[in-house]
């Protein structure tokens, strides 16, 4: 199962309207402690981010330079207009994925309109890391394998110390007992996997042998 944004992401989120002043900006940065603000209009709907980079922008370039920024007054003039922002029913790795590629530390939630609904940021995509280990050990008996694989419950045993899991038992091939293991480290909250599956059967080197032949 994988993990959605909506699951991780704050709903309370802090945001100004595109006339708030500079000043006004800056002093909510100080109170509310958070490092980006999403701009909206009268209506909710997403115009922007105004991000502690952004503010501290207009202190580098004051000194020169042809950047709006560095006069900028309002929320709307220092913003990033440009916002990167992802919907309640992504997951979360893709999420991450975007985060990293953007390089961005706050991504605005949206929903089908455009409204904002909620942020995420990146102490927010960890949490699926605090996943209990009982938790994960029944996705992987009582979800992953009998739906993936059809295996059923209870036939491979599974033990998860920490989001580590240990996979024992026996499988019918050796392929299998590889995709099991595969599989089992894309579970959200799975930290690593430490495969002692075992197989009935070879298929891998009867398929070798059968390409010879």
């Amino acid at each position: 199962m994988s993990w959605k944004v909506g699951a991780v992401m704050t709903r309370e989120v802090v945001s100004v309207r595109p006339d708030t002043t500079f000043k006004d900006c800056a002093e909510m940065v100080r109170i509310h402690r958070v490092g980006a603000f999403p701009v909206v209009d009268g209506e909710g709907r997403l115009l922007g981010i105004l991000t502690e980079s952004d503010l501290l922008r207009k202190e580098e370039l004051k000194n020169g330079g042809e950047d709006p920024r560095a006069t900028a007054r309002t929320a709307a003039e220092a913003m990033t207009r440009a916002v990167v922002s992802v919907t309640a029913d992504q997951a979360v790795a893709e999420a991450a994925r975007l985060m990293h590629q953007s390089s961005v530390r706050h991504l605005p939630v949206t929903d089908k309109s455009g409204r904002l609904i909620g942020i995420v940021a990146r102490a927010d995509l960890l949490k699926v890391f605090l996943r209990s280990d009982e938790s994960i050990r029944r996705e992987i008996d009582e979800v992953l394998l009998p739906r993936t694989f059809g295996i059923p419950p209870g036939t491979v045993a599974i033990d998860v110390r920490g989001g580590v899991v240990l996979l024992q038992g026996q499988v019918e091939t050796r392929s299998l007992a590889r995709l099991v293991a595969a599989f089992a480290e894309r579970v959200e909250g799975v930290v690593g996997v430490d495969d002692e599956l075992g197989y009935v059967w070879d298929d891998r080197r009867a398929r070798v042998a059968t390409a010879i032949d």
